[in-house]
């Protein structure tokens, strides 16, 4: 417990102290996190019930993360991206949306595809302006 505690606080602080830019980092990470939790679900045995309480958990994480991304767009500084990536967050929404109710898995491989892309690049623009970042965490289904 000890060990998790150190880990939580780590992060807190991480989150305290990151600049806006490394903290839209945190929340690509959060729900790649969440996707693939979910994602993980998808391969409980079907007799298993908790496995779409831990798919509907994990891809309503991911919808709110990718919504407040998509709600806290700056459009007055740079226009043409904000509509582009607002355009890309809401079809990666429907497309959990999708994933969801049909519970069907090749949405999700496909929205996660697609946000690795993206958080890839924006983590490789952190690093040529000489921000810190991290690998993307790994999260298990039951732990998420």
């Amino acid at each position: 417990m000890l060990a998790q505690d150190c880990a939580r606080t780590y992060r807190a602080n991480a989150i305290l102290t990151a600049s806006p830019a490394q903290l839209v980092l945190v929340l690509y990470d959060g729900a790649l996190g969440s996707i693939a939790a979910a994602r993980q679900a998808f391969d409980l045995p079907a007799r298993d019930l908790s496995r779409f309480s831990i798919i509907n958990r994990n891809l309503n994480k991911a919808h709110k993360i990718l919504g407040h991304l998509q709600s806290n767009l700056d459009f007055k500084a740079g226009e043409e991206f904000a509509q582009m990536m607002y355009r890309l967050y809401d079809y990666y929404r429907r497309r959990l949306l999708e994933a969801n109710v049909r519970k069907d898995v090749q949405p999700l491989i496909e929205v996660e595809r697609l946000l690795t892309e993206v958080r890839d690049a924006w983590a490789t623009m952190l690093r040529q302006q000489g921000s810190p970042v991290g690998e993307p965490e790994t999260f298990s289904a039951r732990s998420a």
